[in-house]
């Protein structure tokens, strides 16, 4: 009875064994897969990283988050540098792109006081509405400073979100293929591991099976 139970929980592990031995070849082929897409894609885009003057103008903060690829020839082809360039380069030219703006404002004798700072390409709408209701400030001056807006907003907030968008997905993308890769690698171990336990229960469950059939028994000779 003990050898048979000892099988069943044996063939149990061997079968738990190949499942997680099969997951872990669909995660590293997924891994892979994720892996050269994104790789391929980002490096379609022909993307340098940023370096020398254009690097130089940002933040510390921006310059030190990509630094780490300021040589001047590293093309974007992997989802950490697609999000760097993503939310350390472009969304800081967008946001400097505001102060421009509002700039361009105040010699109208528009206060700007007032409008967010950043402008997204949601309050850049609000932004021109408050214009429009502005008073003691003329109608030429209003179609003046909304033309402004419009244009910053169609032109730099409009492209700098889509172009954000598709890399922060290409970084996405590339975050679920190393979740893959680190998956597939755990897959391989519990796989191992329920082998040699499944071959250790077959060899406990044979040695019982002798045990139960007790000592042989010495053959009995007549004479």
């Amino acid at each position: 009875m003990r050898s048979a139970f000892d099988k069943l929980i044996s063939w149990t592990g061997l079968l738990l064994a190949v499942v997680l031995l099969v997951a872990g070849g669909l995660l590293t082929w997924a891994n892979s897969f994720i892996g050269d897409q994104v790789n391929h894609q980002l490096g379609m885009q022909d993307i340098t990283m940023p370096s020398g003057d254009g690097l130089a103008a940002l933040p510390q903060a921006d310059q030190d988050a990509l630094k780490e690829w300021a040589d001047g020839k590293t093309k974007m082809t992997t989802g950490p540098q697609a999000r760097a360039y993503a939310d350390h380069y472009i969304l800081v030219h967008m946001n400097n792109g505001t102060a421009e703006v509002y700039e361009q404002l105040d010699a109208l004798g528009i206060d700007t006081s007032q409008f967010p700072d950043p402008m997204t390409y949601q309050s850049a709408g609000a932004v021109n509405s408050q214009i429009q209701a502005l008073t003691g400030v003329s109608d030429d001056v209003k179609t003046e400073a909304s033309g402004i807006v419009s244009q910053f907003r169609t032109s730099t907030l409009f492209t700098g979100n889509t172009l954000r968008g598709l890399l922060l997905y290409g970084y996405a993308f590339a975050t679920i293929g190393t979740i893959a890769g680190i998956a597939a690698i755990g897959a391989y171990i519990g796989g191992v591991v329920f082998l040699v336990l499944a071959g250790i229960g077959f060899w406990h469950a044979r040695k019982v099976k002798i045990a139960e059939r007790g000592p042989a028994r010495p053959l009995s000779v007549t004479v």
